[in-house]
């Protein structure tokens, strides 16, 4: 997880297309710059980079689910709770399920979890849009292998 970069997921653990879930992991960094500022003496991890995890997890789900056809674009967070802190050094398990996809959008429900506890959890409504009309497809398939999207995809086949 490089938070400065918005790299939040280290690697997808499974994907199971049937059950339109995908599971990732990340672990919280030591130190990132992030934390000089949120907050000097008690690092945590902004919501904000919270949502975006779960949003990162959700997308890599509709780019499986789609067979990479289109680019997943957040546009709105619903419900989103935040129950507990994270910090640094934090194990985070990630959990995406797809509730709907078609006619240019994907719906997702979306958790975190650390230690067995809770973390956030959300509804995720994402645009989609053809890698034709946005030139994203090399780098997006690139990042998707280096996070074991492809190995996931491959161990279910």
């Amino acid at each position: 997880m490089l938070l400065e970069y918005f790299q939040m997921i280290d690697r997808v653990v499974a994907v199971d297309l049937g059950a339109k879930l995908l599971k990732a992991r990340s672990v919280v960094p030591a130190k990132s710059p992030v934390f000089e500022g949120h907050f000097p003496g008690m690092p945590l991890v902004p919501g904000v980079l919270l949502i975006e995890t779960m949003a990162q997890a959700s997308g890599f789900l509709v780019l499986a689910a789609t067979n990479f056809a289109a680019m997943p674009f957040l546009m709105s967070v619903d419900g989103a709770k935040m129950r507990t802190f994270v910090e640094p050094n934090a194990v985070l398990d990630i959990e995406a399920f797809l509730e709907h996809e078609g006619s240019g959008y994907a719906v997702t429900k979306a958790k975190i979890s650390s230690a067995g506890k809770k973390v956030c959890d959300a509804q995720l409504k994402l645009r989609t849009m053809t890698f034709s009309e946005i030139p994203l497809a090399p780098i997006v398939r690139k990042r998707a292998e280096e996070v074991g999207l492809m190995d996931a995809l491959a161990a279910k086949a």
